[in-house]
């Protein structure tokens, strides 16, 4: 049986010599911005992908700029962490030289990733028919706020949008009986994105592996952050007809909190029927269990406040140290709550190497966060920097015209 054509993706076995990075031999050429598409990508290039961020002239890509830069402004902390491993070229798109070097690109690339809207990129001509003529197997992946078949296609996407869309604000109301909408303080949104972005990329490259075939994919925000919410949050309204509404009540339930202690809090977990009897137990609560109104409760599956109340009753009796040694004990869930200022000096991320403290040729000293999926296959292997603007604009010029 004839093998599958590889399609210019780089493959080596073990017997061959040096183990590679996992994703060693893949060009892709990245023209999005913020956090969306370049999480994506980051998360390609730790895995040995080389990244091309091709940027826009002048200020280039805004996430340059989220997070303090010192002593360079374009070098901003969050700029280190979701662009590193990348090379920088600066590209004028509206500039017929500029635009030459893209397509010349786009023809060494395994993959193109952009987040610019439909029209926008048809217009400059990199629209998936303008790559496919330069490329035929490329991967043509377009991050977008909407899905393209949908009356939002045009509308722009941010974070705060797709939580507002997807109904995420509603949830802390539903929480704590504030009736205000709220964001979640995190860019969840993008990097849930950002995530779904890397998966395609991946599943498109096995398709290409075993098919020599490239394709379009298409992103979307919305799309993908919903599916992500509403995985447990559609519950019963799941059912045809719906049999409740939607809305997890475990993760909805006001009591469901860190509890006290006599020095912090605690985050303690009784799941099951069995870990919550021990948990009563140890408590000394275990009245609680045979009680009328708990009984009650339970008939009507809203038993579980009243048991979060008791814990949070009971829990201020001992320190943090106490109760983790009891629980530890007699395997109930627990941990500490830890501060998010202290989080570098956690013990278990200390043993496992998650932060590492490196030097950055521009920059200076700076913690750096380990790719948290470990693979047997691949060799240990120093992460890249995040690029200045332009860092290896000349470079890669350079390499372009000798392949001309």
């Amino acid at each position: 049986m004839t093998k599958p054509p590889r399609s210019g993706i780089a493959v080596q076995s073990h017997s061959e010599g040096t183990k590679m990075a996992m994703l060693e031999g893949i060009r892709i050429v990245d023209l999005s911005s913020v956090i969306f598409g370049p999480y994506a990508t980051q998360m390609l290039a730790d895995l040995g992908a080389e990244v091309i961020k091709v940027e826009a002239p002048g200020l280039g890509d805004v996430s340059r700029y989220l997070g303090s830069g010192v002593p360079d402004p374009t070098m901003g902390s969050i700029h280190l962490t979701v662009n590193r491993g990348k090379r920088s070229i600066v590209l004028d798109l509206k500039n017929p030289d500029d635009t030459a070097v893209l397509r010349d690109l786009i023809a060494t690339a395994d993959v193109f990733l952009h987040n610019i809207r439909g029209k926008a990129i048809a217009r400059l001509g990199f629209d998936y028919q303008g790559c496919a003529a330069l490329k035929p197997d490329i991967i043509y992946v377009h991050g977008t706020g909407f899905g393209q078949d949908g009356p939002y296609a045009d509308l722009q996407a941010y974070d705060d949008v797709i939580q507002a869309a997807s109904g995420t604000t509603s949830l802390l109301p539903r929480a704590d009986g504030n009736p205000s909408p709220r964001y979640f303080p995190s860019l969840i949104a993008d990097k849930v994105a950002g995530h779904f972005g890397a998966q395609a990329i991946l599943a498109a490259l096995v398709h290409k592996f075993r098919t020599g075939e490239g394709q379009e994919v298409e992103v979307p925000m919305f799309e993908c952050f919903t599916a992500f919410m509403l995985t447990e949050h559609l519950r019963d309204a799941t059912l045809d007809p719906a049999i409740g509404p939607a809305g997890y009540p475990r993760q909805l339930d006001p009591t469901r909190q860190p509890f006290p202690t006599l020095d912090g809090h605690v985050a303690i977990v009784p799941y099951t029927p069995e870990s919550t009897a021990r948990l009563m137990r140890l408590l000394g609560s275990e009245a609680l269990l045979t009680s009328p109104d708990y009984e009650e409760a339970k008939a009507k599956g809203r038993h579980m406040p009243l048991v979060y109340a008791e814990i949070a009753r009971q829990t201020p009796a001992k320190t943090t140290a106490e109760w983790l040694a009891i629980f530890a004990a007699n395997d109930i869930p627990a941990m500490h709550v830890r501060d998010l200022d202290d989080i570098r000096n956690d013990p278990h991320l200390a043993a496992t190497g998650f932060f590492r403290r490196r030097e950055h040729p521009d920059v200076g000293g700076f913690f750096e966060m380990q790719p948290p999926v470990k693979y047997g296959a691949a060799p240990p292997r120093d992460l890249g920097y995040a690029p200045r603007i332009d860092a290896d604009g000349a470079a890669i010029r350079a390499e372009l015209a000798r392949r001309a």
